[in-house]
């Protein structure tokens, strides 16, 4: 007889929330996406051929469009979409690190304790608000049944641990949900609160020209994608005139004005909840990456938009997806003390060691020392696609600009070392060029050349397409 499973260790639920793509989707008739290791290229190229059935109906707005699509699980591996948003690796370390602290998913046995870990797939192509409801139907009672045991479980609350877009998802369900009565902390990590001007060129400009011969069906599915409309920022950031105007006051070429109009909506509607509920701040703890060249602002040309790196020419930085200005809810100064900051990229932010470690201290409600101290902080450029002609081009940069040794990796989908480099970075960029690699998924890695190292580790994920 297989013995009866303790009680979990701690008594809140912590509820795991992924970013955009980061679940697994299923149609009746098999998974159509789910990336394993090694073959993001075919799982790109089967939802390719999924489409038609997979592109939301005109005017979906926040409903489900009744297709038989559900989601699965979350992402354990490297996952991305070309023209939907940036290369995010899987959520295995984030969950491995919960369940060290006690936290636990409720098990298959009928007669043991509920579990305290609960985490949620969602149909990512959906509007947030959509998922914002659908995830009280889950949360609550799982809530109620971790209550039930009575005890130190009866005063449980929820736990948000967010990745991404997960973290709208979760402030919908916090403010207009009814969740704000059960929930204690909302924990993002890289979340764009205020949006990231990478969904503009998703949504203007599509996949880039060259890359595969799916690029206009993928641009056409981004397009139909509500969730993709509300990444857009609320923020002015586009150029005119001279001055910086949002999305809602100029006319953008291929931009849905109808959806674009809702998604701002969306933002004011989370803003103006927040902004009338002050301890929905001190709830909040937002990890955020620095120090990457980000996009922030954009300049509309006569091929689409342009996106700049600069905020009225000064350089913020962010986590090479979502700009620090955008990274923290509006009122929140970039130099905030309650921000968390982790010098890397946006799809490593949930797995970086020091981040993973200022969870674990706001969890613990504990002060505990952090792997990335301010030392040696590294910017990291690797472009998200390359063509199979293409060789791959790597910049690093020392933030400080002081002259410090890199060793850059380069590994495979599976973390088979494929290439290694140091280089000597310093204040203006160093450049190596990586040739030969195999079309496929590619991760690079910057850490310093010897163990106990100043230099804070930085990822970055580049897919080589055929």
């Amino acid at each position: 007889m297989t013995p009866p499973l303790p009680p979990p260790s701690t008594t809140d639920l912590v509820v795991v929330l992924p970013g955009i793509t980061g679940s697994t989707l299923r149609s009746p008739d098999g998974l159509v996406w789910s990336p394993s290791a090694g073959s993001l290229l075919r799982a790109i190229k089967s939802l390719g051929r999924t489409l038609t059935r997979l592109r939301l109906p005109e005017g979906i707005g926040d409903e489900h469009p009744d297709d038989g699509v559900q989601p699965v699980a979350l992402m354990p591996d490297l996952h991305l979409v070309p023209g939907v948003w940036t290369p995010l690796k899987g959520y295995d370390l984030l969950l491995e690190r919960l369940r060290s602290l006690g936290y636990r998913e409720s098990p298959d046995q009928p007669d043991a304790p509920p579990g305290n870990l609960l985490p949620v797939p969602y149909d990512w192509r959906l509007s947030n608000r959509y998922n914002g409801r659908r995830l009280a139907t889950l949360v609550e009672p799982a809530l109620e049944r971790l209550r039930a045991q009575g005890g130190p479980y009866a005063d449980a609350r929820l736990v948000f641990v967010c990745h991404s877009m997960g973290g709208l998802v979760a402030r919908w369900y916090i403010e207009h949900c009814g969740g704000a009565e059960i929930t204690r902390k909302l924990i993002t990590f890289g979340t764009p609160y205020r949006g990231a001007a990478k969904a503009l060129d998703q949504l203007v400009n599509g996949v880039r020209r060259g890359i595969g011969p799916l690029s206009v069906d993928l641009t056409a599915f981004a397009r139909s994608m509500p969730s993709l409309h509300q990444l857009l920022p609320e923020y002015a950031f586009i150029e005119n005139s001279g001055a910086l105007a949002k999305t809602t006051e100029v006319t953008v070429p291929e931009l849905d004005q109808g959806q674009t109009t809702d998604a701002m909506r969306f933002h004011t509607q989370l803003n103006d909840a927040e902004a009338a509920r002050p301890s929905a701040l001190t709830a909040t703890h937002a990890i955020v990456g620095i120090h990457q060249n980000t996009a922030t602002t954009a300049r509309i040309t006569t091929d689409g938009v342009t996106l700049l790196d600069t905020y009225n020419a000064d350089h913020l930085f962010g986590d090479g997806t979502v700009p620090l200005v955008a990274a923290s809810r509006p009122g929140v100064p970039m130099d905030s003390n309650t921000l968390r900051r982790v010098p890397d990229h946006h799809g490593n932010l949930h797995r970086n060691p020091a981040a993973l470690d200022e969870l674990e201290g706001v969890l613990a409600a504990r002060d505990i020392v952090v792997r990335a101290p301010a030392t040696e902080h590294l910017r990291l450029d690797v472009p998200e696609l390359i063509t199979a002609e293409e060789d791959l081009t790597v910049r690093v940069t020392a933030v400080s600009g002081e002259r410090t040794a890199v060793r850059l990796t380069v590994s495979d989908e599976a973390g088979r070392l494929e290439q290694a480099r140091v280089v000597i970075a310093g204040a203006d960029p160093v450049e190596a060029v990586l040739d030969g690699l195999p079309p496929g998924a590619h991760t690079v890695d910057a850490v310093g050349t010897a163990p106990g190292s100043r230099i804070a580790p930085v990822s970055a994920t580049t897919l080589k397409w055929q």
